[in-house]
């Protein structure tokens, strides 16, 4: 944990952005966990974690059998870590050149509404792709930021617990879209995954869409 604490902090106007560049899944929740804590405990400030994940396949809550198509042990097997955990929606993966964020905010000082609280999340990375010229939209009844009904660029997927957030939202920037291949993402069968950089044709660095997205995230949340 001395080496979570020690990450590249900035606060903007209350609320903190962590930069912990690539973490082990597990220590990236286990932080949460902390910072959730120390909200519930009344000690908390609304922060939000931008990182990156090693190889990593997550269930959610709403996963089904057959979202992935190898067992657990057959995913170790092709080099992926595997977590069931208490988040929203199916099965999805995280692995390098992909901007996670995982926002711990007291929802009671957002609205007191977990919808609201989720089209935000979206409409501030429809913001954040809008800069690189990327057109992004929402789909009704489905979480997450799509280019059309087929191809989705981001995912998100979240938990709440006394209206403290935990979890949130994977964005492909430039991650090897065929680590996706042996999941269905999102339980979602015809769905293809995108990133930036296959959308645009052109190489995507990760930091200045980690540094666009903090300022989206700030503008709504701060």
């Amino acid at each position: 944990m001395t080496r979570l604490a020690s990450a590249t902090e900035a606060a903007h106007a209350g609320l903190q952005i962590r930069r912990l560049g690539e973490i082990a899944y597990r220590d990236a929740f286990e932080l949460q966990e902390e910072l959730r804590d120390r909200h519930l405990a009344g000690r908390g400030r609304d922060t939000v974690l931008l990182l990156e994940h090693p190889d990593v396949i997550t269930f959610g809550r709403g996963a089904e059998a057959g979202t992935a198509l190898l067992s657990e042990a057959g995913l170790r097997a092709q080099g992926y870590d595997v977590h069931r955990v208490n988040r929203g929606g199916d099965v999805t993966y995280h692995g390098p050149g992909q901007l996670v964020g995982y926002p711990i905010l007291d929802l009671k000082r957002h609205g007191r509404d977990v919808h609201l609280y989720l089209r935000t999340l979206e409409q501030a990375l429809i913001a954040c792709l809008a800069r690189f010229e990327i057109a992004a939209l929402c789909r009704p009844g489905f979480a997450g930021v799509w280019l059309d009904e087929r191809h989705k660029i981001a995912s998100i997927g979240v938990g709440v617990r006394r209206w403290v957030t935990l979890h949130g939202f994977a964005l492909n920037v430039n991650c090897d879209l065929s680590r996706f291949a042996p999941i269905i993402p999102c339980g979602l069968e015809g769905v293809e995954m995108v990133s930036m950089e296959s959308v645009i044709g052109v190489e995507v660095a990760l930091e200045p869409v980690l540094r666009a997205t903090a300022e989206e995230l700030e503008k709504v949340f701060a």
